[in-house]
């Protein structure tokens, strides 16, 4: 049976709230550190007013699950406080562990969100994402990955060798149980460890740049499939 969830979180940018509202009341400021999204606008939200308050709803679904996504930002002495909240209801077949990983997630979201804003903020960003092999859901698979980049802390320097690609070179800026976060000269490259949900490891590459989307995704998909075979 589902249930009622509400995740809030509170992050302070050293931006103004304008730069924030267009990080996230926009696909192309989304796409910079979240994921690509669908055009967002005051049609299509339950609340609209720039640059304080967005409140983005999904249609429920079959199962009477939804999610409401609502951004209040507040202007502080050259900074500006985010408070966010994600709410709504799981459905039936969802995982017991998926509040958990959301949680999770957001804080890791939102880190990529003030990476994105101090390091590449107004660039316009391109998305990619891939998945890894079936072999990459099982928590053993996952170690062995991390160790082989080599990488144990935050600001750990690691190079990346991805044929087809330039080289990924950068520090880690976050680092977490089932999470490695890479930035880059031009881009933000993230690995998600997916096992609680039965799902797959996989990349997510914000390059803050002109690519070609479909030869990053191929080529990311067939690193990931190298890596755990």
């Amino acid at each position: 049976m589902g249930r009622e969830f509400e995740l809030r979180k509170e992050v302070v940018l050293p931006v103004s709230p304008e730069e924030v509202w267009a990080a996230v009341a926009t696909p192309e400021g989304q796409a910079a550190w979240f994921m690509t999204a669908e055009e967002i606008g005051p049609d299509g939200a339950e609340v609209w007013d720039p640059p304080k308050h967005l409140v983005i709803k999904t249609p429920p679904g079959e199962d009477g699950s939804f999610h409401a996504f609502e951004y209040l930002i507040e202007g502080r002495e050259g900074s500006a406080v985010l408070r966010f909240v994600h709410s709504g209801m799981s459905g039936d077949a969802w995982p017991d562990e998926y509040v958990d990983m959301t949680e999770m997630g957001w804080d890791c979201y939102l880190h990529s969100l003030r990476e994105y804003l101090v390091h590449f903020g107004g660039r316009p960003a391109v998305y990619v994402e891939a998945d890894g092999p079936a072999s990459s859901t099982e928590w053993d698979a996952w170690n062995r990955f991390v160790e082989r980049l080599g990488v144990a802390e935050a600001g750990d320097e690691v190079s990346l060798s991805v044929a087809g690609l330039p080289s990924q070179d950068g520090v880690v800026d976050i680092i977490r149980p089932g999470f490695v976060g890479i930035r880059t000269q031009d881009s933000l490259v993230r690995f998600h460890c997916r096992v609680p949900l039965g799902m797959p490891v996989a990349v997510g590459h914000h390059v803050y740049r002109p690519i070609d989307t479909g030869a990053y995704t191929e080529a990311w998909k067939a690193w990931l499939h190298s890596n755990f075979s």
